[in-house]
């Protein structure tokens, strides 16, 4: 098994390729069962830490992705095999090229109307033969009435889709797909957040250097301060604390 353990969370060592090629095995041979990809990173390993259920949806994800440069350090930190930082934007294009070439069918859940369109018309262009077979703007509020599930789930499974990808932001996606994943009559979902913008052109990612030198997070820092300030300047510490301490093998307070 292509997994290990960095605190306490199991994290797929595979690249986006090689999960694509499971996702899409799954897709082949008619499973329905919702298996579904979330992505680890310091930030939403810090938040699992004062909310039970996020920790809980992270542990219970099939692929748990390294998605951020400080799972990857860990990793070798630990001795552990993770070498490259997986994003879900990785995942995402991996997974959507190989529905392109058997022809598959996907829906989005998640963010606006406009922004749902937008994806919409770029799927056509860029993969035309996935058929985009529904989309479905929830509410934006903390969290989902019965009625609100109701009408998600509703959506999802009149749909048909292969794969299901949900973008309502952390922890809410993953709470979300975890808790109504039985319910989900789906191959796989994928938790993956900002690719949603990111693929829409509603919000421009780091140029592929910062990509490469695990740096991504700093132009959008210095673009939306307000928004990501906590990630860098809180949960990175946070995490790195707890990396350290598991290497010193002391035991110190919880944050």
């Amino acid at each position: 098994m292509n997994k290990e353990d960095i605190l306490g969370f199991v994290v797929t060592g595979l690249s986006a390729v090689e999960c694509a090629d499971e996702v899409i095995g799954l897709v082949s041979a008619g499973r329905r069962d919702c298996h579904w990809v979330a992505c680890l990173n310091p930030h939403s390993y810090a938040v699992s830490m004062t909310d039970e259920n996020f920790s809980r949806a992270l542990q219970g994800a099939n692929w748990l992705i390294p998605d951020g440069v400080g799972i990857v350090l860990a990793s070798r930190a630990f001795r552990g095999k993770i070498r490259r930082r997986v994003a879900g934007w990785d995942v995402f294009e991996a997974v959507m090229a190989r529905l392109d070439a058997i022809g598959g069918r996907v829906m989005f859940l998640g963010s606006t109307d406009e922004t749902l369109g937008l994806i919409r018309e770029k799927v056509a262009s860029d993969y035309p033969n996935v058929l985009v077979v529904g989309t479905f703007s929830p509410p934006f509020r903390p969290s989902f009435g019965e009625d609100d599930n109701k009408a998600m789930i509703s959506a999802v499974n009149k749909a048909n889709a292969d794969v299901l990808w949900v973008g309502m932001t952390a922890p809410k996606q993953e709470k979300w797909i975890f808790h109504n994943r039985d319910q989900l009559d789906v191959a796989v979902a994928g938790a993956i957040g900002a690719v949603f913008d990111f693929y829409a052109g509603r919000v421009k990612r780091s140029s592929p250097v910062f990509q490469s030198i695990g740096m991504e997070w700093l132009p959008r820092l210095v673009r939306e301060p307000r928004r990501l300030w906590r990630r860098n300047f809180i949960s990175a510490p946070v995490f790195l604390f707890h990396v350290l301490r598991r290497l010193l093998r002391f035991t110190a307070p919880k944050f």
